[in-house]
């Protein structure tokens, strides 16, 4: 069978235009029927090159159904199954160590500033940034004895300059105290939030000095904790953005330990397992259509695509496409075919409604030609020599007369018609539908 009778075996053996693919080869099976059922108008002499086709008995059999050659552009597709969600589930880097006193509610989206679970009663609170919190914030504090220096400033007193830089000096109890600010990104990081929460007083820097601490003290009294002016590794966790909570793996009341809760994106993005074997259409940028359950159509970009091939789907509805990982699907995907993640996601939200997850279709453009002649599929009839034709009508009134048989090449397949050439054929030329 040639390339162009597989096509359009594909073409009939679903949607027009669409081919389907789920998680292995195209389904084409049932579209052979076309091909043969048109192999069998060439086998009963129907055909002839420019010939004048059989007597009276063949002509009474034909179709009367005329169309036209038109001109235009084609587009095939090809589908692809894929899940509506809100992505892969991270874990949160919880390290406050207690019992667990109050949990979100799954689906909860939680903020710059809000509390994501309470431990032994105390707000372990969200803020943004890719740095994870991998130690205590404060300044640093070293005590000697003897007199204070003359740039003392007394009992409790902060000699820090005012931009919140340098090294200080106060008396406590007698004893001559020196601060050192604590440096690193990560202190920016920490500042940054702390600012766009709305707390003044101190410079946004790799910088953690009094001025900071003293900012801590009065967030720490907006939120009811002890105004110490530390912030503790376990006080904080950190997220990109905004987070929709995903599961919890505890209960209040067990131990804060492991990985009590976890989140995902709050925007919905589309996961696609796509088979590894044909992945030029995902490409980062790419423009899709993802139909979804409700009957609507709406267009997405693909965002990310998985660096791993996985054995029989990637491992989870949820899969990180823009890492992969694992061992290639671990039991159970021996003999399946290898597919990579792929993620698609929607500048529109508003777009999909009120629908949070489900099945969805994910089509993209396979081939497209534009500006070529074509006809319907059902026009054609294969040639006792070989190859295609097109029948014009005889010249009688009815148009159902004997005709005569243009042979042509055909190109591609899409949406129930197919491309044609050749040189008797030309714009607006009327041809016959055969039965």
């Amino acid at each position: 069978m040639t390339d162009d009778e597989v096509e359009a075996a594909e073409e009939y053996a679903g949607r027009p235009g669409t081919r389907r693919r789920r998680r292995g080869p195209v389904l084409i099976a049932g579209g052979f029927v076309l091909v043969a059922a048109v192999s069998v108008v060439g086998a009963l002499g129907l055909g002839g090159s420019g010939g004048v086709g059989d007597g009276d008995g063949a002509a009474r059999s034909r179709s009367s159904q005329v169309v036209k050659v038109g001109k235009g552009t084609l587009t095939r597709q090809t589908e692809i199954d894929g899940r509506l969600g809100h992505g892969p589930e991270v874990p949160f880097p919880v390290k406050a160590e207690g019992t667990v006193t109050w949990l979100p509610q799954t689906g909860r989206t939680v903020r710059r500033g809000e509390t994501v679970l309470r431990v032994d009663d105390r707000s372990v609170v969200l803020l943004y940034g890719s740095l994870p919190m991998y130690r205590d914030l404060d300044v640093r504090r070293s005590e000697a004895t003897g007199p204070a220096t003359s740039g003392s400033k007394g009992a409790g007193a902060d000699s820090t300059a005012g931009s919140g830089a340098g090294t200080g000096e106060t008396r406590e109890r007698g004893a001559r105290v020196t601060t050192t600010p604590l440096r690193g990104m990560d202190v920016k990081q920490f500042e940054a939030n702390l600012s766009a929460l709305g707390y003044t007083g101190f410079t946004v820097d790799e910088s953690y000095t009094r001025l900071t601490a003293d900012a801590v003290k009065r967030w720490q009294g907006d939120l009811g904790l002890p105004r110490t002016g530390r912030v503790d590794a376990g006080d904080i966790v950190y997220a990109p953005g905004a987070v929709r909570v995903a599961g919890t793996s505890v209960r209040v009341g067990a131990a804060a330990s492991g990985n009590p809760l976890s989140y995902t994106s709050t925007a919905r993005m589309v996961t696609v397992n796509a088979p590894a074997t044909d992945m030029s259409w995902a490409t980062t940028g790419s423009v899709v259509t993802v139909g979804l359950p409700d009957g609507r159509s709406v267009k997405g970009e693909v965002a990310s695509v998985g660096k791993d091939a996985f054995a029989g789907g990637a491992p989870g509805d949820g899969a990180d496409a823009g890492t992969g990982g694992g061992d290639g699907g671990g039991d159970g995907g021996e003999g399946k075919a290898a597919t990579v993640a792929v993620v698609i996601t929607f500048d529109d939200q508003g777009a999909l409604g009120r629908l949070q997850s489900g099945p969805v279709t994910v089509r993209y453009v396979e081939k497209q030609r534009k500006d070529v002649l074509n006809v319907t599929v059902a026009a054609l009839v294969a040639l006792a020599e070989g190859g295609y034709g097109l029948e014009v009508p005889g010249s009688d009134h009815s148009g159902s007369g004997s005709g005569r048989f243009i042979p042509v090449r055909t190109g591609l397949f899409a949406g129930g018609q197919v491309e044609v050439s050749g040189p008797g054929v030309h714009e607006g030329m009327k041809v016959r539908i055969p039965k």
